[in-house]
């Protein structure tokens, strides 16, 4: 069986076809697989290929991993996820084999004013590991998913010795430091440190079904391993032999026994806090290796700070396991860090990362204080990458972004139509997705249908969603069409009765963390629902379709947020055939989830229209008057649109109060509706809203507003 190993965990010899490099090798073949690697940004993965393969040191086969990892997780295809696994173990075991040696002669290694003897190999082996988990959790498997968090938890344990080296170098050379980690002290009387403390290795004592002295994980019924009460914290020993318990700094000390690796991390200011976006490392040193390993480190840091923050509250029990929780706002500024490192593919990644999650998430939150969408900032970002990588349509899908979020869905769609095809399939695949949903917002539905088929042709990502959502627009064309054009709307209906009926066919397999998808539980049951509705109305199956489905999916994916007030008011007219009798002729009978859902989606476009007042009323008389058991009783319920109208009143309240720095008494109104939708039960599709839930909170915090 494989062995699960740690930072020294790699298989003696794995990497026998590869040389040592000595201290002289090392600058020559960092910078050879950086050149080689930052091809890869520019859509030139094949390029990128080529050049590596020319390299044998562990740098080069972190950056040929790393090409296999983009297309993994752009592209979430099976062979190709398997592809990146085998190269991340293949990085592993030659960063391992090299780590070690330096250790055991630091003559031959790299000597650092600043960082323990082989702080460059660790770090490429932390790279990897990070980069395994991300894999792992995206497996289908339950098992391959506690592994990646298990590898996460190792990597953290690495990058946080990397980390300290550098805080208490530049403390000694008199600057004002915090690293972004240290962001939250440790609790004295708990044995499991929590992510984001910077502290999370274990204290040497005690066992449990973690313990890395056991030679695998192994595969064990999965749904009864997710529920089966587990250990709070990993309390045992990462590593099984003495030598794989030695530290980054035993080179320093002569190999002495290591003593406990808790840190006596006091928090730091909110100043020193943003220290690590404030200096530019470069001004510290010109060492080209410590700059990789600077930059890399808070890539890393950065990165797993972030995925940590975003992790549904469904999975809070399994990353309890592991003691794990996230720091967005520490994670942003390690980003921010690494990212003026553009010319480097840690400083590239860096900043597609960062430019990623303010115009994918962050953009189309609701509640927001000033400081949390850097406008200015993204945008001299982007530009920069964008002339350093001009090739690569990665950079145009984020223009895009950002233009869909200043409403300009015209122009975003006008941009992703630019230049060449992307010689990445994925990159191709990830920009008509993106055109596909502009069209949709757009009220573009054919094009919008059209695009999405055009999607299952494109990856596996989810073809569920691409039938599902092209049905939904076919339904939306049939209802323009029925009074004017009958023949029109019937080809139209038969459109949506095939394509959403081809839904099923394409859900229920594909498993996160050994459960079904909840976007799959969610369309299953509302073609299920149609086709019970269907047979109890004795009618066609696109006529018992409640209320638009395409509303919905423009609702879940912050559609809303992008219209100006034309296409809102546009939205306002579709919804209004529901309720016109001379066009759907059943409303005074319409079960009570779908009225729920017409009022809140009605209510969500006044919002946008800043009718604030009008949509809060209509909410709290439309959806949240009825009485949650009613609405759980209609058959195949409906069950997320009162706890959402709940997150849109606090949105209203927040508008209301005049934002950050608002009336007090009004953003406490606001606080207590948030905290109606986090206590409330698990609802479809939740974890779209708990981002903006979350992000929601931090910004209450900020304006010193807590929760009830």
């Amino acid at each position: 069986m494989k062995r699960f190993g740690g930072i020294f965990g790699g298989k003696a010899g794995s990497s026998s076809a590869s040389r040592s490099l000595t201290a002289l090798d090392e600058p020559a073949a960092l910078q050879e697989a950086m050149a080689a690697a930052s091809h890869i940004m520019n859509d030139e993965v094949e390029r990128a290929e080529t050049e590596l393969a020319k390299g044998t040191s562990p740098f080069h086969k972190l950056g040929r991993a790393t090409t296999v990892f983009l297309r993994a997780t752009l592209g979430f295809e099976k062979e190709i996820m398997e592809q990146a696994s085998a190269r991340l173990a293949e990085a592993e075991d030659s960063a391992s084999e090299h780590q070690r040696r330096a250790i055991r002669d630091p003559s031959t290694a790299h000597q650092s004013a600043i960082y323990p003897t082989g702080a460059e190999y660790a770090l490429c082996h932390a790279e990897s590991q990070l980069m395994s988990a991300v894999v792992a959790v995206l497996n289908e498997s339950l098992t391959e998913s506690l592994r990646g968090f298990y590898n996460l938890r190792k990597a953290f344990a690495t990058l946080n010795e990397i980390s300290e080296a550098e805080k208490r170098y530049l403390q000694a050379q008199g600057k004002s430091y915090a690293s972004s980690v240290a962001s939250a002290a440790p609790s004295t009387g708990s044995r499991t440190p929590a992510v984001g403390s910077g502290v999370l290795t274990p204290d040497g004592s005690g066992n449990d079904e973690f313990d890395d002295d056991e030679d695998d994980f192994v595969d064990a019924q999965e749904d009864a391993a997710f529920e089966s009460k587990t250990a709070t914290g990993y309390q045992g020993n990462l590593e099984s032999s003495d030598f794989e318990k030695l530290k980054l700094d035993d080179a320093r000390n002569g190999g002495s026994v290591p003593t406990s690796t808790r840190s006596s991390i006091s928090t730091p200011s909110e100043t020193a806090a943003n220290d690590a976006d404030r200096i530019d490392f470069r001004t510290i040193t010109s060492d080209p290796i410590d700059l990789f390993i600077h930059s890399g480190t808070a890539l890393c840091f950065g990165l797993l700070q972030l995925m940590l923050s975003m992790v549904p509250p469904s999975f809070s029990r399994l990353l309890s396991i592991l003691s794990f929780r996230g720091d967005r706002e520490a994670g942003l500024r390690m980003l921010w860090s690494a990212s003026k490192f553009k010319h480097d593919i840690n400083g590239a990644m860096a900043g597609l990362i960062t430019l990623g999650f303010h115009n994918g998430a962050i953009a189309f939150c609701d509640i927001l204080d000033k400081s949390s969408l850097p406008e200015a900032r993204l945008k001299s970002l982007l530009s920069e990458m964008r002339q350093l990588y001009p090739k690569s349509k990665l950079w145009l899908l984020e223009e895009a972004r950002m233009l869909t979020a200043d409403r300009e869905l015209e122009s975003a769609v006008q941009k992703l139509e630019q230049g060449p095809p992307s010689p990445l399939k994925q990159v191709e695949a990830l920009a008509l997705f993106e055109r596909s949903l502009n069209y949709m917002y757009l009220h573009r539905y054919e094009d919008c249908a059209e695009g999405f088929i055009e999607c299952v042709g494109k990856n596996n990502w989810s073809h569920g969603l691409y039938y599902y959502i092209s049905g939904a627009c076919y339904v939306e064309l049939y209802r323009i069409h029925k009074a004017s054009d009958p023949a029109k709307a019937e080809e139209y209906a038969i459109k949506a009765d095939k394509y959403l009926h081809e839904v099923p066919l394409h859900t229920g397999k594909k498993r996160f963390m050994a459960r079904q998808l909840p976007f799959d539980i969610f369309v299953n049951r509302k073609i299920a629902k149609w086709d019970h509705r269907a047979k109890a109305l004795d009618c066609s199956f696109v006529d018992a379709v409640g209320v638009s489905p395409v509303a919905e999916m423009i609702y879940f994916w912050s559609g809303f947020r992008r219209m100006n007030d034309d296409q809102l008011r546009y939205a306002l007219e579709r919804l209004a055939w529901s309720e016109d009798p001379k066009l759907s002729s059943r409303w005074e009978q319409e079960s009570v989830d779908e009225r729920a859902i017409h009022t809140l989606l009605k209510g969500t476009c006044l919002r946008f229209l800043g009718q604030t007042r009008e949509a809060k009323a209509m909410l709290a008389d439309g959806v949240l008057a009825y009485d949650a058991a009613r609405i759980k009783a209609c058959d195949h319920a409906d069950n997320w649109p009162q706890p959402v109208a709940h997150y849109e009143i606090a949105v209203c309240l927040w508008q209301e109060a005049g934002g950050q720095g608002g009336d007090k008494s009004v953003l406490v109104k606001c606080s207590d509706e948030l905290a109606k939708v986090e206590h409330w039960e698990a609802f479809e599709l939740d974890a779209r809203v708990g981002m903006k839930v979350a992000t929601a909170r931090l910004t209450l915090k900020k304006c010193g507003v807590g929760a009830p």
